[in-house]
């Protein structure tokens, strides 16, 4: 890994996409006509509105992740499902977290959410079919993720970049991630449209990089004319990911992936029953269940040990972890067509979750008592919604949809501490945080007008929030203070507008609040280390964190260009810092305390371009240029100092070529260096330790697809073709610049990916 000064400044290259784009466009202008509506962009999403309607009628931000792009693209996870998206990631570093000594997490949680426009973890709200994905929680060596998720059960990936509270409520700061399950219509119709009774899929897939197998079969039925039903089953095996590393060492030093196994299934169930055509529910069961076991090499101390007696006699001889997760969930979805004079449409939603996560690590000192840490995290949920609509035919070819409704929601937390040789002062088992229970309620409404160029769509939210203890026990004692529960509302409001210049040419923009209330470890979370003189107090005076932001962009749709240009400028306050320093010597009589509070001010702002490209017809096939680029900069308002959490600017090109029987694409992605002068090293590691930064890395990558018959695809593909040896930024924030095994945090190597799937 390069010294922080030999990372080079970005050129004047970044500019070049937006200058290619902009010949794309006059080319495009002077050839093409307007796309008809089965264009291939024209998705119909739900996040953006609450309801099903085309992307590209609404002033927003919107990318579609669909399952025939992640089949080809051989997406595994959420992360591989983000690469090529502008200003989007997924963290996820390697598999180095420790049991005992200095409190370390790294890689722990996973693949561990996602990140929009430089803002990620519980600031992004994601949900699965519009229920919302458990929280993480993050302390000292525990660090328990979002990626309750399989993507063999999703039909598609929606992201909406800026604030979504105006519509979804907490936790909708930087963006939304909705994840749309499979339904069964989706397997009952043939290649050429027409109905079946019985219908589905099998798939299988083998992946390189991480040595991993999967399979997944999935089976529709038309019971009558009624009733429908699906169930999907998969199996996924792998170990760890591999690295660049070539230091294969038992120890500390060691660059090589640790020895990993992890193991996955997921279940998904359905059942939809249409009696007549005023109604449909939709009844779903989903089960997710996760395991991971890993040899912890990298923690154990070099031989022949050195360093004092004290200091040999905590050496680490041995330390292993078992992770488990398992997340259930239960959903009754019903919509019934009323046509009265409040609504044409009324929605309802029941659903109830239960997510439990368990982390158990051991540690073998050399002299010193062995530790055991067995940990355990829960959240179950409730959550209703009912949602009404109406639309209206206006004068002079305007039309006005109103969409308005209410939302419940209600969190059991819970977590218990346990093991064997707690340190001083505290007694297993404990509670970092109290049981507490998290609701909210809020009444939204969102109107739309529209007329042949025009859309307007204002809209505004009320929420009501509450983070109520629900007990004391296993909390206070030991904790020296009863913790104490919390309340609070924010309004979220909205508008966007959209304008047609010409057919397949529209301006857009919007302006949307978003918030997220404190959670019941930031609020009540307590922890006290005698020997480090620490402590870690409550602070149950917290505000919720909020958001502004504001967009401008282009859209165009013709038959060889669709693009989307945007700029975004956004504004944060009262955002909440984990574990800031407060006061303190570090001594028995003054130890040093720590607090979580509101700080922080920062904006953010950048661009984002995407689109494709079609060539025309050459050479027996059709040639395309699917592309994108993002780039965003962030600085906190009140210190002046760089916002680390943004990444580095990254561009996706790719080349495709499509005949009636195959298909071919090359990839070429590059991500812009992330310099000392956009890191705030305080922010990441403790002074007077610098934060280490990233160089520019360009791959390429290849993947293709026989269709060996109507019903039966071969998809390969080959990552990282030139072998390069790169970081990503989000994987290595925390660690110093003078850390010996940077090499453990690079990417995989060059590497094979093989799927085999078969419809029926």
């Amino acid at each position: 890994m390069p010294h922080p000064l030999r990372t080079r400044r970005p050129s004047r290259h970044a500019l070049l996409p937006l200058a290619w784009l902009a010949c794309l466009a006059c080319q495009a202008n002077a050839q093409d006509k307007p796309t008809n509506a089965a264009a291939t962009l024209r998705e119909v999403v739900v996040s953006g509105s609450r309801s099903e309607q085309l992307g590209d009628e609404l002033p927003v931000s919107l990318d579609v992740v669909n399952q025939q792009e992640a089949e080809f693209s051989h997406m595994q996870d959420i992360r591989d499902a983000v690469r090529d998206l502008p200003n989007l990631s997924v963290p996820r570093g390697p598999s180095r977290f420790a049991i005992t000594g200095p409190a370390r997490s790294t890689g722990r949680d996973g693949n561990a959410g996602f990140q929009i426009r430089g803002l990620g973890g519980n600031r992004v709200l994601m949900l699965v079919d519009g229920v919302r994905v458990p929280h993480s929680y993050i302390f000292g060596s525990n660090a328990f993720g979002r990626d309750y998720l399989s993507m063999d059960l999703l039909k598609r990936l929606e992201v909406l970049r800026g604030p979504s509270s105006a519509l979804y409520g907490s936790d909708g700061l930087a963006g939304l991630v909705n994840l749309i399950t499979h339904e069964p219509a989706d397997f009952l119709h043939s290649s050429t449209g027409e109905a079946k009774s019985l219908g589905g899929r099998i798939s299988t897939a083998w992946s390189g990089d991480d040595r991993g197998r999967g399979l997944s079969a999935t089976v529709a039925g038309r019971a009558s004319d009624s009733v429908q039903w699906l169930l999907t089953a998969s199996g996924h095996r792998a170990h760890g990911l591999q690295t660049r590393g070539d230091i294969d060492t038992p120890d500390t030093r060691r660059t090589t992936a640790n020895p990993q196994h992890d193991r996955d299934t997921a279940l998904l169930g359905k059942l939809v029953f249409q009696p007549d055509g005023w109604q449909k529910h939709v009844f779903t069961l989903e089960q997710v269940d996760k395991e991971s076991s890993v040899n912890l090499l990298s923690s154990r101390a070099p031989l022949p040990l050195g360093g004092t007696p004290a200091q040999q006699a905590a050496a680490v001889m041995d330390e292993r972890a078992e992770s488990t997760s398992t997340r259930q969930r239960l959903t009754w979805d019903a919509r019934y067509q009323i046509n009265t004079a409040l609504a044409n449409e009324v929605r309802t939603v029941l659903g109830v979750q239960r997510a439990s996560a368990r982390q158990l690590g051991t540690s073998d000192l050399y002299r010193n008592p062995d530790r055991v840490r067995d940990v355990f995290y829960e959240e179950t949920t409730w959550q209703a919604g009912i949602q009404a609509s109406q639309s209206t035919s206006l004068d002079n070819g305007w039309a006005r949809k109103l969409t308005y409704g209410l939302d419940y929601q209600s969190a059991d937390l819970s977590n218990l501490y346990t093991g064997i040789n707690p340190l001083p002062p505290e007694v297993f088992p404990l509670k970092r945080f109290p049981d507490t229970r998290e609701s909210g309620s809020a009444l939204y409404a969102q109107s739309e007008w529209m007329n042949e160029r025009w859309s307007i769509v204002p809209g505004v939210r009320l929420d009501w929030f509450t983070v109520d203890v629900r007990t004391q026990e296993g909390f206070y004692p030991p904790a020296k203070r009863p913790a104490r529960s919390l309340s609070g509302s924010a309004v979220s409001p909205k508008l966007g507008v959209m304008y047609q210049v010409r057919p397949g040419w529209s301006l857009f923009g919007n302006y949307a609040g978003g918030f997220r209330a404190p959670s019941a470890y930031q609020v009540n979370g307590y922890y006290e280390n005698l020997a480090e003189h620490v402590v870690i107090a409550p602070n149950p005076n917290l505000r919720p964190e909020k958001s502004r932001n504001l967009e401008l962009g282009l859209r165009t749709r013709l038959n060889r260009l669709q693009a989307d240009v945007a700029v975004f400028s956004g504004r944060f306050s009262q955002l909440i810092q984990e574990q800031r320093f407060i006061s303190g010597a570090g001594t028995l009589a003054d130890p040093k305390v720590f607090q979580t509070v509101n700080i922080d001010q920062a904006r953010i702002h950048g661009f984002e371009v995407k689109g494709h490209y079609d060539w025309g017809l050459w050479a027996g096939g059709r040639w395309g240029t699917p592309f994108s680029y993002g780039q965003a900069r962030g600085k906190n308002t009140l210190t002046g100092t760089p916002l680390s959490s943004v990444e580095p600017a990254k561009l996706s090109l790719g080349l495709d070529y499509q005949t009636a029987t195959w298909s071919t694409r090359l990839v070429v992605r590059h991500h812009a260096a992330k310099r000392a002068q956009d890191i705030d090293s305080s922010e990441t590691v403790k002074a007077p330790k610098v934060q280490i930064t990233v160089p520019a890395a360009t791959t390429l990558d290849w993947f293709a697809q026989w269709r060996l018959r109507k019903n039966v695809r071969l998809n390969v593909g080959l990552v990282n073709l030139t072998n390069r040896k790169y970081w990503m930024w989000s994987d290595v924030r925390g660690l110093e610049s003078s850390s010996t095994v940077a090499d453990a945090y690079t990417q995989p190597g060059r590497s094979a990916q093989l799927s085999l799937v078969v419809d029926f």
